[in-house]
């Protein structure tokens, strides 16, 4: 079945800024970023290149005031370019990228964020 939005992921997501070190694994390039949203799924980040489709990288998130940092492989599940209106800056990359051996602990965390960023949407 073809992915029908947000609302049809079987991991909800939730905007929470997250400072992301990213390495690639082929390459060992790193990226430092931030979250654009996160759930127990994966994680979207800004990347100023695209690094390709199914690319292995390692992940460090910055998870500040819920229990320090979360490391973890992730895999790139889908990538979109984001053109910038002015030329004078480069074009960015939406980047979904899937959770790999995510510890349960750090699950968890993840979806307590969630819950509590999705409730106050609600307010």
């Amino acid at each position: 079945m073809p992915w029908q939005g947000v609302n049809q992921r079987i991991f909800p997501r939730a905007n929470y800024p997250c400072v992301v070190r990213l390495r690639e694994k082929k390459s060992a390039e790193t990226f430092n970023t931030k979250t654009e949203n996160i759930g127990c799924g994966g994680v979207c980040v800004m990347l100023p290149k695209n690094i390709g489709m199914f690319s292995p990288v390692e992940m460090e998130i910055d998870i500040s005031g819920e229990g320090g940092n979360i490391n973890c492989d992730g895999i790139i599940v889908w990538i979109v370019r984001r053109q910038e209106i002015s030329k004078d800056k480069a074009d960015s990359f939406d980047t979904g990228i899937e959770f790999k051996n995510l510890k349960e602990e750090h699950r968890l965390i993840i979806d307590k964020i969630v819950q509590e960023c999705l409730k106050k949407d609600k307010s």
